[in-house]
């Protein structure tokens, strides 16, 4: 600092040699007092490193020994401070390589771990290239397939992307970029889990988590398996999926937005445990605004507002969420009933008018959560976006209720 023309260190309990250059050496104002041992050349310090060693016996002369006490001392303490740091890295380091081995051997794909180049050949040959009998689903992106891997006991689902001409066109790309993306910020007992994702040659794909009993779209349209479903589990679906979204709109920074939710979309576990699947449209939000993007979603479950603007916001979660809550409730999408109830108003409907009829009458335990329910997708369907609920009250509401 050549333009420094005051310096005042005093009162700072140093002690050291102090340089005869610089400000040091010039008639500027420099206050070096109530400091500790300071030693220079500089008027008021005494002389730095000489110390006079009485005569050894037998000797008449004087013996002057230049000592450098003070850069020894410095230079061990900066060895053991490096050596101290060596050492906790070296335990950090050995425990982290400890954790990446125990969760290698829990399971081969790991979004922290997972090498795609290594992999990919296992993958190609336990689905066979990716064989027709092995897809257990298709979407606009392209089909999931069952993956089994020699010797492990977990099963997998790969989402493979569509290729035309050896590579993806634009917007696989883009939706392929925006799974990982926002997979990789989500972490939520009601989100599917990513475990890795390979773009190799031929093949653009991604490994998830399997989930037994696939789709609840699948599962209403059978009635073999939404006799299943009674109305305590409907309830408890609705809750996780609340839950699901609450946390992408309000604890994930940016915010997440879905724009994809459909009961194609949700994942049901052996136990009716909700996942949230396929963020291939997902966007992140930033707070207090909007995205502006070209419609994606689920026709019969996107927000009216998106046939006329391309501004997105959570709300269009909400609504997608009032439909599919009412479709739980009937046992199939409402279709129509939606565009009635906006015009006309839910003043003449029984509630328990349009309830699934393949289920027998709701139990008095179940008649206040469905009532609950039914009284949130209204919340939720309503045309004007700023008069929907946010997640989060949706979610606590039905928290409130205890739905267990």
């Amino acid at each position: 600092m050549q333009s420094l023309s005051i310096l005042n260190l005093s009162y700072n309990n140093l002690e050291g040699p102090i340089q005869d250059s610089g400000i040091f050496s010039s008639s500027n104002l420099v206050d070096l007092s109530h400091n500790k041992n300071l030693c220079g050349r500089i008027q008021g310090l005494q002389p730095c490193n000489v110390k006079v060693i009485k005569p050894v016996r037998g000797s008449n002369k004087r013996k002057v020994v230049i000592i450098v006490t003070t850069s020894i001392a410095t230079a061990l303490i900066v060895l053991f401070v490096l050596l101290l740091i060596y050492v906790i890295l070296s335990k950090r380091n050995s425990r982290s390589l400890e954790q990446k081995a125990r969760v290698n051997r829990e399971n081969p794909f790991s979004i922290w771990h997972f090498d795609g180049k290594i992999m990919y050949d296992n993958i190609i040959e336990a689905t066979e290239n990716f064989h027709e009998k092995y897809c257990i689903g298709a979407g606009a992106f392209g089909k999931v397939y069952k993956l089994t891997l020699p010797g492990e006991d977990k099963v997998f689902a790969i989402k493979k992307f569509v290729c035309e001409e050896n590579s993806l066109d634009i917007k696989n790309i883009k939706a392929f970029e925006n799974e990982i993306k926002a997979m990789i910020k989500t972490r939520h007992r009601n989100i599917v889990k990513l475990y890795g994702f390979c773009s190799q040659r031929l093949h653009t794909f991604l490994i998830y988590e399997h989930i037994k009993r696939g789709s609840l779209f699948d599962m209403l349209r059978n009635d073999k398996e939404a006799l299943e479903l009674g109305w305590s589990q409907r309830a408890h679906i609705i809750k996780g999926l609340a839950e699901a979204l609450s946390y992408i709109h309000h604890d994930c920074n940016p915010a997440i937005v879905h724009r994809d939710i459909s009961s194609k979309n949700v994942l049901l576990s052996s136990n009716f445990e909700v996942h949230l699947s396929d963020f291939g449209t997902a966007r992140f939000l930033k707070i207090y605004s909007s995205i502006w993007t070209t419609f994606a979603g689920t026709y019969g479950y996107a927000a009216p507002e998106l046939a006329y603007t391309m501004a997105v916001t959570e709300k269009v979660d909400v609504y997608s969420f009032g439909v599919l809550a009412i479709e739980l409730l009937m046992g199939e999408h409402p279709g129509d009933f939606i565009s009635c109830i906006q015009m006309c108003g839910n003043g003449h409907i029984i509630l328990e008018d349009i309830l699934d009829p393949r289920l027998s009458s709701m139990k008095h335990q179940n008649s206040n959560k469905l009532a609950l329910i039914w009284q949130i997708a209204l919340s939720c369907i309503q045309t004007n976006p700023q008069s929907r609920p946010t997640m989060r009250t949706i979610a606590n509401m039905i928290e409130t209720e205890t739905f267990h």
